[in-house]
């Protein structure tokens, strides 16, 4: 991967006095978005463990910690590509824009993503199975098609399904056969699991655009949102919804999943404040921009109780 040439990007963005720049860099470095590497992990671990019967904590805990440092290097390179493009320069908390070192920022990032490989290699090691690691290299690949050049995906409006396939197939399935080291997870509950995971996560990236259409269209960034309009696409969430939580029913129901996974059903309220919330205020930047963080809270506690689901029978409950 290419570094970017340094002072190519757009200049510095210089908040104003009153900024907190504390806060700027809070915003930058995004910890709420950090469960998206969480649920993932945890949700495929106890898929695993159920053909493992048992849960090998080493293996999850490096798998967590790769997980994390490959959402930290998809931040900063995003932050990187799109200060490219000039998408992000009223973005004050960019952490291009808050340091002014495009060129830093990339190096940084791709530091974070040889330390995720290291930790997936170690576990692969372990195992003797290369499988995980191709798995989430595979996911990275994903990743960067997202948002680097000369690919950038996401300014198609691919960025959802890309997110759902990086975040759901591959990512918890990939922690599933990190317990387990073959394949022999129930292809029903696999199939449940990782499309709950991959389209609650994909809410996320889907929530983000409603805010940010006048700098898409300006950029050029076709989102779903931008191709939909903003009142189609919060008509179109509510379904989203329901195509995440539907076939977790069906699967528990159908025995392909035990049934305390519909404690998922526990985190609906978050669904139906999110749907309200855009509904509402979908064509009111300043109003919808929190959109995305009632989508994360959405994301982690049904994730959370979802794997809580699939390991309260291997704990004898």
């Amino acid at each position: 991967m290419p570094a970017p040439a340094p002072g190519t990007g757009p200049e510095k963005v210089q908040p104003g006095p009153a900024v907190d720049r504390r806060r700027l860099w809070l915003a930058a470095i995004k910890p709420p978005m950090y469960t998206v590497a969480v649920v993932p992990i945890w949700v495929g671990t106890a898929l695993g463990a159920i053909a493992a019967e048992a849960v090998d904590w080493g293996r999850f805990g490096l798998l967590l910690g790769a997980a994390i440092a490959i959402i930290a290097w998809e931040n900063l390179t995003n932050d990187v590509f799109d200060a490219a493009t000039g998408i992000d320069v009223n973005k004050a908390h960019s952490v291009v824009n808050l340091t002014g070192r495009r060129d830093l920022v990339f190096w940084i990032a791709n530091g974070f993503l040889g330390v995720a490989i290291a930790a997936i290699a170690l576990l692969c090691w372990g195992q003797g199975d290369p499988t995980v690691l191709v798995l989430l290299l595979l996911a990275c690949f994903g990743g960067y098609l997202y948002q680097g050049p000369p690919f950038r995906l996401g300014y198609l409006g691919l960025g959802e399904v890309i997110c759902f396939v990086t975040f759901g197939p591959l990512g918890v399935l990939a922690a599933a056969y990190g317990q387990t080291g073959a394949w022999v997870v129930p292809v029903g509950g696999a199939i449940a699991a990782s499309s709950f995971v991959g389209i609650t996560t994909s809410l996320i990236l889907f929530c983000s655009h409603f805010h940010q259409v006048a700098d898409d269209l300006a950029a050029g960034k076709r989102s779903p949102v931008v191709r939909l309009g903003t009142r189609r696409s919060a008509e179109l969430l509510p379904w989203l919804c329901v195509l995440a939580f539907g076939p977790v029913g069906v699967a528990a129901i159908a025995g392909a999943l035990p049934v305390w996974t519909l404690l998922c059903g526990l985190s609906l309220p978050w669904a139906v404040q999110l749907c309200r919330h855009v509904g509402v205020h979908h064509d009111q930047p300043a109003a919808v921009s929190n959109s995305k963080f009632i989508a994360v809270a959405l994301h982690f506690w049904s994730g959370l109780l979802f794997g809580l689901g699939l390991l309260l029978p291997l704990w004898g409950i």
